[in-house]
């Protein structure tokens, strides 16, 4: 009986001299785990609460909006159109804000016109033909002969052609329009074609 007791003594000594090894469970190995450590860590930080005021969970937004501030338009500056009243002989200023508008000439069809119109005045052939000569030259009897560097326009080149409106408002387009305001011009200044033709032959211009 005392062997026993002397042998359980030793056995409680020599196991106390061992350190405890202890394995842990299931559900500590999880929490120990350090994957699960940084989750868990991560969900409590999303749910953090200060007062009654819960902390918005941290969220990754997968859009972004770019605002770029457009570059305004630059506003055109109107450009001032000189007048084409002038009764000057030389106003190649005005004719910079003026362009000719596209007409399909007819010299044949304008030259029967303006028979018309010489023998209506009581002029002869002679004068018809000098008619055909002067606007031949400076023209070629198109309706839409236009001197870029004057700004003489039309069959009979008024200077400016806008003059051609106190007769007719299509001045730029019609012909008889043009013819009739250059038959009155000859008339006013030379007396008549031939007197016009003869003006120019000297000077150039008439």
């Amino acid at each position: 009986m005392a062997a026993f007791a002397g042998l359980a003594t030793a056995g409680f000594v020599a196991a106390s001299l061992v350190p405890l090894v202890t394995v842990p469970s299931v559900a500590e190995a999880t929490e120990l785990d350090p994957m699960s450590l940084y989750a868990t860590a991560i969900e409590d930080a999303q749910r953090y609460q200060t007062g009654d005021v819960e902390v918005a969970g941290l969220e990754r937004q997968s859009e972004y909006s770019v605002y770029v501030t457009p570059t305004p338009t630059p506003t055109p500056t109107p450009t001032a159109e000189s007048s084409t009243a002038s009764s000057s002989s030389s106003s190649s200023s005005s004719s910079s804000s003026w362009s000719p508008p596209f007409v399909s000439p007819d010299p044949g069809s304008a030259q029967a016109t303006a028979y018309d119109m010489v023998v209506a005045r009581g002029w002869g052939d002679s004068e018809f033909a000098c008619l055909v000569a002067l606007w031949k030259k400076e023209s070629g009897w198109r309706v839409n002969a236009y001197n870029a560097s004057s700004g003489a326009y039309g069959i009979p080149q008024a200077l400016p052609g806008s003059k051609m409106a106190s007769v007719g408002s299509d001045w730029e387009t019609n012909p008889a329009t043009q013819i009739a305001w250059g038959l009155g011009y000859i008339q006013g200044r030379y007396g008549t074609p031939c007197g016009a033709w003869a003006k120019s032959q000297r000077s150039g211009w008439y």
